[in-house]
């Protein structure tokens, strides 16, 4: 995919690029697969806030994509559509029995082409077999954490996932972070790698393709009085240098883990973070 980009007509437009939307073959969504995303604006069930920075931006549809491709699937891809909902291509597939399925598209998917799911279909870009059926060193994305769950892992645009080892309870799956985690040999995985790989070169530009996205702005603690931020007051010098940074709530930002679930670092053979520092 390339990136498309924009004479300097306005100061806006001056370093702005966005997606290049050549690829994009189907202009009109099924619309058994769509349903209204409604607007919280960042606000639980009693309308307190609970994300900040949140609210506009533009209507959406939900596409439903199938993170679940039930096995014995046999389908030819029809379309690759644009999802506004996540960085991802989204690929209509057709089944034998005339049934639809939204699916990540797979880079380099075309129209026409083939995919199955299953234990005993071809290695090939696209499909879905179980890690067990998945040869060692193999590219994958869109894989199960459990089984029968649906994919979790590596589904943005351009992310992978390698299969580095197995044996006959857990494959040993190195992820996009550089953390290497066991998951089961049952949980299902697709071939290659997600589609849509320039994503994240693209620049906005402007504030307000921002704001079109449904993200409002953001302030800075240190401007702030010091009754709205701990961060704040001061007699206009270098704010906050003093000071250990936290949240507005007094809570710890800078090296203070925040991890609560600890129940799967069992399965995390190697940290992102011992990663990181090699």
């Amino acid at each position: 995919m390339a990136i498309k980009t924009y004479n300097p007509t306005t100061p806006g437009r001056r370093g702005m690029t966005s997606q290049d939307m050549s690829q994009i073959t189907g202009k009109k969504s099924v619309k058994a697969l769509i349903t209204i995303k409604k607007k919280h604006s960042g606000r639980n069930n009693m309308g307190r806030i609970t994300t900040r920075h949140k609210g506009g931006g533009t209507r959406l549809f939900y596409r439903n994509v199938n993170f679940n491709l039930p096995a014995g699937t046999v389908g030819e891809v029809e379309a690759i559509e644009y999802d506004p909902n996540r960085s991802a291509r989204i690929a209509r597939i057709k089944d034998e029995q005339g049934q639809y399925y939204y699916i990540l598209a797979e880079q380099g998917m075309k129209v026409g082409r083939k995919i199955s799911s299953g234990d005993e279909v071809a290695i090939s870009n696209g499909n879905r077999l179980p890690l067990k059926s998945i040869p060692v060193g193999s590219v994958l994305h869109a894989v199960e954490l459990q089984p029968g769950k649906g994919a979790q892992l590596a589904r943005s645009a351009g992310s992978s996932a390698n299969l580095v080892a197995r044996d006959e309870v857990y494959a040993q799956v190195k992820l996009p972070s550089g953390e290497v985690r066991m998951v089961s040999v049952d949980c299902t995985a697709s071939i290659g790698v997600v589609g849509n790989e320039q994503h994240q070169n693209i620049k906005v530009g402007k504030a307000g393709r921002t704001r079109n996205k449904g993200i409002r702005p953001s302030v800075r603690g240190v401007v702030m009085n010091a009754a709205d931020h701990p961060h704040g007051g001061g007699d206009g010098g270098r704010h906050g240098t003093a000071k250990d940074p936290r949240t507005p709530w007094g809570q710890k930002t800078l090296g203070y883990k925040t991890r609560s679930r600890k129940k799967s670092n069992k399965y995390i053979i190697r940290s992102r973070h011992a990663a990181k520092r090699k």
